[in-house]
């Protein structure tokens, strides 16, 4: 992925951290497609998101092909313990989000991480390069 949609700032611990803002990705459409104005770009930016909310919320899943497929699964009451005192906890049912990338999206990942060790003179398994 070329440098447009990636972002420096600080994390929480002072570092470097790097991430992508919902502007950021605004900013990749406008720039990338053409066309649109940065509010036609924002514009189209949330109703992607709005859209992905709401099918979400009607227990559907999305899958997006070469992406990957998001799920909202059920977790039932369940008793735990809270970790600092030790003490049996009642843990209330809620939905959560999962989601499974693709193989295609795994692959390009794999594929970016072999290519940055190899420009920094590993084999990718840790040892140094033979060359």
């Amino acid at each position: 992925m070329n440098g447009v949609l990636r972002s420096n700032r600080l994390g929480a611990d002072g570092r470097e951290a790097h991430l992508v803002t919902k502007a950021d990705i605004v900013q990749a459409v406008y720039s990338r497609l053409g066309g649109f104005s940065k509010k036609e770009s924002a514009d189209l930016v949330d109703l992607v998101f709005e859209t992905m909310k709401e099918t979400l919320g009607r227990g559907e899943k999305i899958k997006i092909s070469g992406f990957g497929n998001f799920v909202l699964r059920d977790k039932r009451q369940r008793q735990g313990r809270n970790p600092q005192t030790g003490e049996p906890i009642t843990i209330t049912s809620r939905r959560v989000l999962n989601f499974k990338a693709s193989q295609l999206l795994k692959q390009a990942l794999n594929d970016e991480l072999e290519a940055g060790a190899e420009s920094e003179g590993s084999t990718g398994n840790g040892a140094p390069s033979a060359e």
